[in-house]
């Protein structure tokens, strides 16, 4: 198994690893992360994401049960704008879903509590997916095309739409910001592109706790925020 990789320095909160999670990547330098100045200006404390923090704060005590290895913000966090590409191979970016309360999801057949994991995903997009709220589920198997699409297909996941980076690209940047330490990684996102909350490993998507704190997540006055 692949040796853990050393946490960003900027991080300033220790994200928890869930049983079974697949870790990937080798240790990045302290140089090499502040060497990329686009990522480490997005990693910076930005205001803007200060609701995010806020948000997070009141979400705290509905991340137990399923949902508990979630870690909430705690310091304003601009995500890196990532970039993949839609089924039709056309460019997308995570900028695309400003307004939107985003779950991204990095996953690949490779990893087996990925593929265990992508049902509830798709149970959670059916549930709750539309325009306040989407799954953005991102493969990044990099090397057969056809091979996620294959299983998607075959397992009958029709109301995830599918996303992927073969350059696994969106990995690293959320690597670089200390946001991506194994496989699946979700990082909850609110409409500013802000982190809310990360997961690293698996979660049950479909579970009473994540339908009612992403429920939350969308609509903070509702649940009396």
């Amino acid at each position: 198994m692949p040796e853990l990789p050393s946490p960003h320095p900027a991080a300033t909160r220790r994200i928890p690893f869930a049983i079974g999670a697949v870790l990937i990547g080798a240790a990045i330098g302290f140089a090499a992360v502040y060497g990329i100045g686009g990522l480490k200006r997005s990693a910076a404390g930005d205001s803007a994401c200060r609701p995010a923090v806020d948000l997070a704060r009141k979400l705290a005590p509905l991340a137990h049960g399923e949902v508990a290895a979630l870690t909430m913000a705690t310091t304003p966090l601009r995500l890196p704008d990532l970039a993949f590409e839609d089924a039709d191979g056309n460019p997308r970016k995570l900028s695309d879903w400003r307004g939107r309360i985003v779950l991204v999801n990095l996953w690949a057949t490779w990893c087996v509590p990925c593929r265990k994991e992508m049902p509830a995903l798709e149970s959670l997009q059916t549930r709750l997916g539309g325009p306040d709220f989407e799954v953005v589920a991102v493969n990044i198997d990099t090397r057969d095309p056809e091979k996620p699409k294959h299983f998607l297909k075959d397992a009958n996941l029709t109301r995830l739409s599918y996303f992927s980076d073969q350059k696994a690209k969106v990995f690293q940047d959320l690597k670089t910001i200390g946001r991506a330490l194994g496989m699946p990684t979700s990082v909850l996102v609110d409409g500013q592109g802000c982190e809310i909350a990360t997961i690293a490993g698996p979660a049950e998507w479909d579970s009473d706790d994540a339908i009612k704190l992403i429920k939350a997540a969308v609509n903070p006055a509702a649940a009396g925020f």
